[in-house]
């Protein structure tokens, strides 16, 4: 493994894979770093739908109007949903674990690319969430948050270039206006 640093540099979203497949060890590591995510409160809602099959890849991959047909050429999708019932931060700890699999991919060097599904639509304005819960049985009880696809990339791209991080997006003791004066907190 790299170090930490390192891996969230290097870490880029990958949209066009290779027709590789991924080993069984390795799907397995990605679905190990999605359940060992933190939850609030350890109440674990989500649950995870592992998808290889390469026609309901393509099907997926009409879930959305942009941003999805990235799905039809990965070789692992993995369907982040949370039970809303469950609890009321669900949105927050799948979302937490979905990005756990991105970074175990990584580490693995392969690629992976987050398709956001709640609130999104299809190309026929239909609900994504209701488009993905109807193609997989998904129970009402639970929401599609994301597809997490993955593969071999077909290319490196290049690191996160660090002289564009937006420091003018972080304040010290307090928000300070774009154009003002930093001061100190007078209360």
């Amino acid at each position: 493994m790299e170090n930490f640093a390192t891996l969230i540099r290097n870490r880029r979203s990958t949209r066009k894979f290779t027709d590789q497949l991924l080993t069984p060890g390795q799907v397995e590591q990605i679905l190990k770093a999605a359940l060992m995510a933190p939850a609030s409160k350890r109440k674990n809602p989500w649950q995870f739908v592992v998808v290889e099959d390469k026609e309901m890849l393509r099907k997926l991959a009409g879930c959305k109007a942009h941003g999805s047909a990235f799905l039809e050429g990965c070789a692992l999708a993995v369907v982040v949903l949370a039970n809303v019932m469950e609890s009321d931060v669900w949105v927050e700890d799948a979302s937490i674990a979905s990005i756990f699999m991105q970074l175990q991919a990584e580490d693995l060097g392969l690629g992976s690319c987050w398709c956001q599904i709640r609130n999104r639509q299809t190309a026929d304005e239909k609900d994504a969430n209701e488009y993905v819960r109807a193609l997989l049985d998904i129970p009402y009880q639970l929401d599609v948050l994301s597809i997490v696809g993955f593969g071999y990339k077909e290319r490196e791209s290049k690191p996160f270039d660090e002289d564009r991080l937006q420091w003018e997006k972080v304040h010290l003791g307090h928000y300070t206006m774009p154009g003002q004066p930093e001061t100190g907190s007078e209360a």
